[in-house]
């Protein structure tokens, strides 16, 4: 019941917010910097909250294989699967998002020397490998231990990714959030910070809700495959 619940709140605040934010919220810029339609911008609205749950999920990744290793439970291994699938479902669409973004604001698709851009593909491949080994290990203990190692090295990425923008000056992504090289940073505020916030529950709620909902076909299948186990004894 609780996650039927989950799942059709999830639903309704990912309609309203992106409703909100083609129609009511404003443009995060001032709409004379922009170098192409300012209503692009608010792509910022969607970029970010979905960046920061593909950290997260990658996070989970990450206490569940140190879990997995720890107990051998086979629950933190399908929690670490479900978390990797979303992750990188969400590190894609931040790649995509941000690319129609940089069209506008930097006249490009992709600007290759962008330090945030080339850890956030990395991130992106790194975690789709995750998933690729997962697929060539056929043994399910040894699979499990694998992933569970790859999982917790391949986490390095993620702070990588995250604090690329502090500490390194030359590049075309903006530090957001203080700490920062240089004088920039901690340019959200007012009401634009108001509507960040409702994108930011929209999406934590949405990812919360896929891993679930994956963590469930996980264990079902499980189930199948232990009463096939069973009838070949």
């Amino acid at each position: 019941m609780l996650k039927k619940v989950l799942f059709i709140l999830a639903a309704i605040i990912t309609l309203v917010s992106a409703y909100i934010v083609f129609f009511v919220a404003p443009v995060p810029i001032e709409p004379t910097e922009a170098a192409g339609d300012p209503n692009n911008f608010k792509i910022f609205y969607f970029h970010l909250p979905i960046a920061i749950s593909a950290y997260l999920s990658f996070a989970i990744v990450f206490v569940s294989s140190i879990l997995y290793l720890r107990s051998k439970k086979q629950k933190w291994d399908i929690i670490g699967l479900s978390a990797a699938e979303v992750g990188v479902i969400f590190a894609f669409l931040t790649l995509a998002t941000g690319s129609l973004w940089a069209k506008s604001a930097w006249g490009d698709y992709w600007v290759t020397w962008d330090v945030r851009l080339n850890t956030s593909l990395i991130l992106f491949l790194i975690y789709l490998s995750y998933l690729m080994v997962r697929q060539a290990v056929e043994e399910p203990e040894k699979r499990a231990r694998l992933s569970a190692v790859f999982g917790i090295i391949g986490f390095v990425s993620v702070p990588i990714s995250f604090l690329s923008v502090r500490f390194v000056t030359q590049k075309m992504h903006p530090c957001v959030v203080p700490p920062c090289a240089g004088s920039e940073g901690g340019g959200i505020g007012g009401v634009v910070l108001v509507y960040l916030i409702l994108n930011f529950t929209a999406y934590f709620l949405l990812a919360i809700s896929l891993m679930l909902l994956k963590i469930d076909n996980e264990q079902l299948k499980e189930k199948i495959n232990e009463v096939k186990r069973q009838k070949n004894l």
